[in-house]
């Protein structure tokens, strides 16, 4: 897929909407979320498993789950964000930023605005 960036997030959670939401508003979102329950995840080259562990942000055939899809959203943003954007895609930073997006990700069912639904299968973890 190429052309305008999507982002890929999980449609049945609360938490990554809200997510999504703050950064259209807040961040100036440069792509175009897409639930992934309603995508065609083969065509971005991906599972259902991978997307239902991580946000995905697909570009020009491209795709960057997690951390560094948050670091596309923000160094797509344009300044000031994309200054954090970049510093997460540069080690240690990066390490960092994956370490504490697995955290989020495996516990967002627990943050505002999750729900059950948001609780990721327990093999999956």
């Amino acid at each position: 897929m190429s052309g305008q960036p999507v982002l890929l997030y999980d449609g049945d959670c609360g938490f990554c909407m809200a997510c999504v939401r703050f950064a259209e508003r807040r961040i100036g979102l440069r792509a175009r979320p897409v639930p992934w329950q309603s995508a065609d995840l083969a065509a971005f080259g991906t599972t259902r498993e991978r997307a239902e562990r991580e946000v995905l942000w697909a570009q020009d055939g491209r795709l960057y789950g997690g951390a560094q899809a948050v670091a596309r959203v923000l160094t797509a943003a344009g300044r000031p964000w994309s200054l954090a954007g970049h510093a997460l895609r540069v080690p240690p930073l990066r390490w960092i930023a994956h370490w504490g997006y697995r955290i989020v990700s495996v516990n967002r069912h627990r943050l505002p605005g999750g729900t059950p639904a948001c609780a990721l299968p327990a093999e999956r973890r």
